[in-house]
């Protein structure tokens, strides 16, 4: 029978990485080391999530899908994606600003055998003044935005919005974006690594190239029209599930505890994946119980349905689902 699995994080270097994964969701790497993401499960040929906890322990999420389909991801979901895990989950440490950045739609990434990327971002803490990028700041067309690149002003057109702990948005293709430096957050996308480098602030690699940029794609996919606010209002509700953001790609749920609390996902057909925010506590479930602490994420597979969340102090978890 399945059972709630963990997975070992896949941590990635970044020249704009910092040192809060380690020490602010215990991570584990060097203090030498620019770490700026951790992949906390993924299904991306390449970066397959390993499992690290019970007698599945060795598994790539790719493998236990081949082996357990719908029992592990729901049947709506298997019905969709197949053999393909949809989405995917990350901490980013952004100790430097990241690059301006889009990316594509479905329609668009599928020419290079991709999903799109839709996303979303929880931050977990900010810095005073940090902000991030999210869209312009204005009405802005194709020939304008090609203006304001090549005399160098691209910045005094994007939308920016500081920041603090517990902030969300809501990140569609399309949107043009960027995080700025200071920000800890969780992000959550489709199973998808494609990203069109718009500006990157003039930086060279470790070997004193400028990264590569990607105007020309990068026009292709901008939504010009999008002049939502990406940042989303929610209501916290402790020992509840409150709705952050509900898409085609994913719903996630802040689930706010202090006491144990039981919830029924037998309804959703869908896997749910939980990212621990802050505190720690014990999941139970008919055949066991597991532990999970600050920085971890776990994923309920479908099949289980009924799930107790134990603990005595405040957690804050990330409840997402298919659907």
């Amino acid at each position: 029978m399945l059972y709630p699995l963990k997975f070992e994080p896949i941590l990635k270097h970044r020249i704009w990485g910092g040192r809060k994964l380690k020490d602010v969701l215990q991570k584990e790497y060097a203090d030498d080391q620019t770490i700026g993401e951790s992949w906390e499960l993924s299904g991306i040929e390449g970066d397959e999530s390993v499992v690290i906890n019970g007698e599945l322990a060795g598994n790539t999420i790719n493998d236990l899908l081949e082996i357990y389909m719908d029992e592990l991801v729901g049947g709506k979901v298997f019905d969709q994606f197949g053999f393909t895990f949809p989405l995917l989950f990350k901490f980013l440490d952004a100790n430097e600003n990241l690059s301006i950045q889009v990316h594509p739609t479905d329609e668009i990434a599928e020419e290079q055998d991709s999903f799109g990327k839709t996303e979303m971002w929880y931050v977990i803490n900010a810095e005073e003044g940090a902000e991030l990028i999210v869209g312009f700041s204005e009405p802005i067309d194709k020939d304008t935005f090609l203006q304001h690149m090549q005399n160098g002003t691209l910045e005094s057109i994007l939308k920016k919005e500081k920041v603090r702990s517990g902030d969300v948005f809501f990140i569609p293709a399309g949107l043009i974006h960027s995080i700025g430096k200071g920000i800890l957050l969780a992000e959550i996308q489709q199973s998808s690594d494609l990203t069109y480098r718009i500006y990157d602030y003039n930086r060279v690699d470790e070997n004193g190239n400028p990264r590569p940029l990607h105007i020309e794609q990068a026009l292709e996919v901008i939504d010009f029209e999008n002049h939502a606010n990406a940042k989303v209002q929610y209501q916290k509700i402790v020992n509840q599930s409150a709705s952050l953001v509900k898409c085609e790609y994913f719903t996630t749920n802040l689930l706010s505890f202090d006491k144990t609390i039981s919830k029924d996902y037998s309804d959703l057909d869908s896997f749910v994946v939980l990212m621990c925010l802050s505190g720690s506590f014990e999941i139970k479930w008919d055949g066991g119980k597991e532990l999970v602490s600050k920085g971890e994420t776990i994923l309920i597979p479908s099949e289980l349905g009924q799930i107790d969340f134990i603990t005595q102090k405040v957690v804050d978890v990330l409840e997402v689902s298919v659907g």
